[in-house]
């Protein structure tokens, strides 16, 4: 069934849903995912972003969404001037990346004191997106329901041990996907839950043994 948001589509800054919306959502998961607003950032256009990005103000929505800025900010064209203002250094570039969706954004963030994040995402049209890679490892999520993101050394008894840790928290998981880069390598759990994650719950997982770094995705600061 069709929502009011598929008819009229987003509300949005223009001029385009999937190369200006997208873009500023691809931002903002991106800054949730990272914990925190980016000192550095390095962002790669591939495909039709790359060709026609600039137009449709592709690359100033993704910096906005880095700011925090949803995509109906009215500051969205006002945002390489306000990353400035808020001391956020960037660098914008063409990128050929292989087998990517050609409304591919690749983002990588830095900060002191925080981990780097590399996260590579596309924009599908109607300010909806999908989450491709994370840290090089292939994942997919859309970022539109609450994402626990747990990262994780390849063990037995780690995925038991998460699904444990949530249920002992009242918090009901819709859906779990696995991804890994090798066996025996890193892994990384995708949950999607009915129920906010609480900072607690997240750093109790963070205790346990082979949880490497537990990240949460809460929608209602995306919407």
């Amino acid at each position: 069934m069709a929502s009011i948001f598929d008819i009229l589509g987003p509300v949005m800054v223009g001029p385009s849903s999937s190369h200006t919306a997208g873009a500023a959502r691809i931002g903002l998961i991106a800054r949730q995912l990272f914990g925190r607003q980016p000192d550095k950032a390095q962002v790669y256009l591939h495909g039709s972003f790359a060709a026609t990005g600039k137009g449709h103000g592709t690359d100033k929505a993704l910096i906005a969404g880095l700011l925090g800025m949803k995509p109906d900010d009215m500051r969205i064209p006002e945002s390489f001037k306000i990353a400035k203002e808020m001391g956020m250094e960037f660098q914008i570039a063409e990128k050929d990346i292989r087998e990517a969706h050609p409304n591919t954004a690749q983002i990588i963030m830095e900060a002191e004191g925080v981990k780097a994040m590399k996260i590579q995402a596309y924009s599908i049209g109607g300010g909806r997106i999908r989450v491709s890679k994370l840290d090089g490892i292939d994942v997919h999520f859309s970022g539109e329901s609450n994402t626990l993101i747990v990262r994780n050394v390849d063990q037995p008894g780690r995925i038991t041990e998460v699904a444990a840790a949530l249920s002992k928290c009242d918090i009901n998981i819709a859906t779990m996907q696995v991804f890994r880069d090798k066996r025996g390598g890193f892994a990384v759990m995708v949950v999607e839950t009915d129920q906010v994650v609480s900072k607690e719950a997240i750093e109790n997982l963070e205790k346990k043994k082979g949880i490497i770094k537990v990240t949460f995705l809460d929608v209602s600061g995306m919407v």
